[in-house]
């Protein structure tokens, strides 16, 4: 195994036992229904998983496989995690796979999966522990010809989030290839190149600032309102750049051009 993938694993695996001790969230404690974006993400997800066969993409310890798994006719999740994938287990009390949702242990970048085996794949924000177009490439040939990428990154252009990465790096909170590697327009441009359809909306900008209150009285209030702000101010295409999250759509897998 690649030593960047094993720094990844035992990273996530540190991160899983520090959350055994604190439930909720992801295991920074984090919860994503809090945001915006992730509201987005669901709403337009819901409809587009419908019945269908999921892919839960570097599903990590289950923070979205619920949601999913309330909509989908199958939903399987994977990541090399074996701590995050434990925890995913015992959160929806599975010891072993059932046909609704299991979870497996599995490299992002080499699926064990056959060409056109699902309907849909959900990113919860995978892309930068991963070479992105080995990911993509392998995301195109599960999906069947119908298919559909649904998925929500980290933004990589706006300096302010930039600076933090660096403190996160240095401090542990990220890994040096995670850190390096937030979705850019590059990736976006390479998302077209792999699907006839992809859709982007852009979220956070005023609002990333009130992200450090939100665990304060009135930050949520604050929270909601900045994103407000945020609506007008990426109406002007120039300021999509410096987004913190963005939110897209990716329909009917291709080869590339």
């Amino acid at each position: 195994m690649e030593e960047r993938k094993q720094k990844e694993i035992e990273h996530y695996d540190a991160g899983a036992k520090r959350q055994m001790k604190e439930q909720g969230g992801d295991f920074e404690g984090f919860n994503p229904s809090v945001l915006g974006s992730y509201r987005f993400l669901y709403k337009i997800a819901a409809p587009l998983v419908a019945g269908k066969k999921v892919l839960d993409y570097g599903c990590g310890n289950g923070v979205h496989s619920g949601f999913l798994a309330e909509h989908a006719k199958e939903v399987i999740g994977i990541d090399l995690s074996e701590g995050s994938l434990e925890i995913a287990r015992k959160m929806y009390k599975l010891q072993v796979a059932s046909f609704k949702l299991q979870f497996l242990k599995m490299d992002c970048e080499q699926l064990e999966f056959a060409d056109q085996s699902f309907d849909a794949v959900f990113d919860g924000g995978t892309f930068s522990s991963l070479d992105f177009e080995k990911a993509i490439g392998e995301i195109t040939r599960v999906l069947r010809p119908h298919g559909t990428l649904i998925g929500i990154e980290t933004f990589g252009h706006n300096p302010f989030a930039n600076a933090k990465r660096v403190v996160n790096r240095i401090t542990g909170k990220r890994t040096a290839w995670a850190a390096s590697h937030i979705v850019t327009a590059k990736e976006i441009a390479l998302l077209r190149r792999y699907f006839t359809v992809v859709e982007v909306r852009y979220f956070h900008l005023v609002s990333l600032f009130a992200f450090p209150f939100l665990a304060l009285p009135g930050g949520n209030c604050m929270l909601q309102f900045a994103q407000r702000i945020d609506v007008l101010l990426f109406a002007l295409p120039l300021l999509r750049k410096y987004a913190f999250k963005v939110v897209f759509v990716c329909k009917h897998p291709q080869r590339p051009v």
